[in-house]
């Protein structure tokens, strides 16, 4: 994920630009969103951040930045598709961020760990890979030290 924090709104159109997003109002503020997260979002969690704006209007703009390669999407097992930025050099179509994501049991937070790569995986002949999902699951640092419960949310 990014972490340009502080970016201006000039700064913001012209990253949407260079991906080939026209920068209306609301992906402007969609993308300073995603810029200050630490962790992926869920259209539900947009929903709730920007309680004003149409389910539809998120919706088609989480579609059109996965779609030029602004945001990936997550299948954590929940059920909830969430999304997170991209690193820099993915395209359109063509997401070659392949990290762990990690989904924590105490918060409910799927995290992009961007340092720990995908393992390479070869499929037998004659098979076409098309997606693959590498999700750990467990407790993240903040619930861990915590202390406040064990695998699978069971309280101490």
């Amino acid at each position: 994920m990014s972490t340009d924090k502080h970016a201006t709104v000039e700064e913001l159109e012209q990253r949407l630009k260079n991906k080939g997003i026209a920068p209306t109002a609301m992906r402007l503020l969609v993308f300073e969103y995603f810029l200050q997260q630490t962790f992926a979002q869920s259209l539900t969690d947009l929903e709730w951040h920007f309680n004003r704006a149409d389910r539809t209007t998120l919706y088609r703009t989480l579609k059109t930045f996965e779609e030029k390669g602004l945001i990936h999407s997550i299948e954590d097992g929940t059920e909830a598709t969430r999304y997170a930025l991209c690193a820099e050099g993915c395209r359109a179509g063509n997401h070659y961020d392949l990290h762990l994501h990690f989904f924590c049991y105490g918060c409910k937070r799927t995290i992009c760990l961007p340092r720990h790569k995908v393992p390479d995986v070869t499929v037998p002949d004659h098979f076409q890979l098309q997606e693959l999902a590498l999700i750990a699951k467990g407790l993240c640092d903040t619930c861990s030290q915590n202390n406040a419960i064990q695998l699978h949310g069971t309280s101490k």
